[in-house]
């Protein structure tokens, strides 16, 4: 059946392109921060362990929504580590790093997908799409708060 929202189709999939690229940011931020729950040391142990483990479990509840609104536009998910890996700004991490440099990577990647977020915007208000830009303002406040939160552990 024809999804008739009052967006054209071909409006429909660049914004489905824009919300694939987020997703895949999303995913690739969701199991660096995960890696780093299970593998940071030293004398922070405990309190990045326990927030790494929240940043983590929100991240993963992001992951569906990014995807069921890319479903509700009329097109699939991108869902393989192999399209997230074409598609996100954000690289993997080779070894396991020092805490503190955690921190920064973790920082780089939540300001990466405010970055991705943000860059789709122009389209969605152009054909008014509400839904998608009130999602987007969502992740945005809660990347750029993690991003602040993160950034005030490594302060002198």
């Amino acid at each position: 059946m024809e999804i008739d929202i009052g967006i054209a189709e071909q409006d429909r999939a660049a914004i489905a392109e824009g919300l694939s690229r987020l997703l895949a940011d999303t995913y690739t931020l969701y199991l660096k921060t995960h890696n780093f729950h299970w593998n940071v040391t030293g004398p922070m142990f405990n309190t990045l362990h326990t927030m790494f483990e929240t940043q983590y479990t929100e991240l993963a509840l992001a992951v569906d929504d990014i995807a069921e609104r890319i479903r509700a536009l009329g097109f699939p998910a991108p869902g393989t580590y192999a399209a997230y890996s074409k598609l996100s700004s954000i690289k993997e991490q080779e070894g396991i790093p020092a805490a503190e440099e955690m921190i920064k990577l973790l920082v780089e990647g939540q300001e990466a997908v405010v970055r991705t977020a943000r860059g789709i915007f122009p389209l969605l208000e152009k054909v008014s799409d509400e839904p998608t830009a009130d999602l987007l303002t969502q992740r945005m406040q809660i990347h750029e708060k993690t991003a602040w939160m993160l950034r005030s552990l490594l302060a002198a």
